[in-house]
C-alpha cells in the first residue's frame, strides 16, 4: 500500500511532466496475502474478467490517486507487472470509465479498507480499464533502465520517464515521446 501526504502532490504534479494521455498502471501478477486477502492482479486476471474489464482500485497514494481522476475515456495505458520475479510491461488496455469513488476504501475486509474515508466526501477513486492487447513481447525493466540510463545520457525519450523518477507511483504518467519509444520496442529484438 502506497501513501503519502497530499500536500506534497497535485494533479499539476505529473513527475515534472504536463498533464498526460497515456499512462503506466502496476500491478501484481503472483499472490500475495495483504490482510488475509489474495491482492494478485496480472494481466490475465484482467482478460479473464467479463468482457476483458475491471475497476482499478486499492490505489492509496494521493499523487496515484490524482493520476486516476485526470484519465479521459479510451485513454491507453500500459499494464505493468511489479512486484514479481521479472516486472515489467505485458500488455495495453484503455480506460472505459473515468475516475469514480473506490469502494474497498469502505469495505472493512478489504485490505484497502480507510476508517479515515466519509461516503459523502470519499478520499479515494478508481477506474474502470479495458485488456487490449498484449504487447508484442514483454519488456522487463532491465531493458528499460537501460534505455534510461543511455537516454539520460543523449536527451532520449526516456531520459524522465516517471518508471524511474517516481518509481514507487502505481499510477505513472507517459508523455507521447515515453509512449511511442516503449511502444516501439515490442517490435525490437531484447535489449
Amino acid at each position: 500500500m502506497e501513501n503519502s501526504s497530499p500536500q506534497k502532490t497535485s494533479a499539476t504534479n505529473n513527475c515534472g511532466k504536463n498533464p498526460s494521455s497515456h499512462w503506466l498502471m502496476k500491478s501484481e501478477p503472483e499472490s500475495r496475502l495483504e490482510k488475509g486477502v489474495d491482492v494478485k492482479f496480472g494481466i490475465e486476471d484482467l482478460k479473464a474478467q467479463p468482457n476483458q474489464t475491471a475497476c482499478w482500485d486499492g490505489v492509496r497514494n494521493y499523487q496515484a490517486r490524482n493520476f486516476l481522476r485526470a484519465m479521459k475515456l479510451e485513454e491507453e495505458a500500459f499494464f505493468y507487472h511489479s512486484n514479481c520475479k521479472e516486472p515489467g510491461i505485458a500488455g495495453l488496455m484503455k480506460i472505459v470509465k473515468e475516475a469514480y469513488p473506490d469502494h474497498t476504501q469502505f469495505e472493512k475486509k478489504s485490505p484497502h479498507y480507510d476508517p479515515s474515508s466519509k461516503k459523502d466526501n470519499p478520499k479515494w477513486s478508481m477506474v474502470d480499464v479495458q485488456f487490449v492487447r498484449m504487447m508484442k513481447r514483454f519488456i522487463p525493466l532491465a531493458e528499460l533502465k537501460t534505455h534510461h540510463k543511455a537516454h539520460k545520457a543523449t536527451g532520449g525519450p526516456l531520459k524522465d520517464v516517471a518508471l524511474f523518477t517516481c518509481q514507487r507511483l502505481s499510477v505513472q504518467p507517459l508523455t507521447q515521446e515515453e509512449f511511442n519509444f516503449i511502444l516501439s520496442l515490442e517490435e525490437k529484438e531484447a535489449s
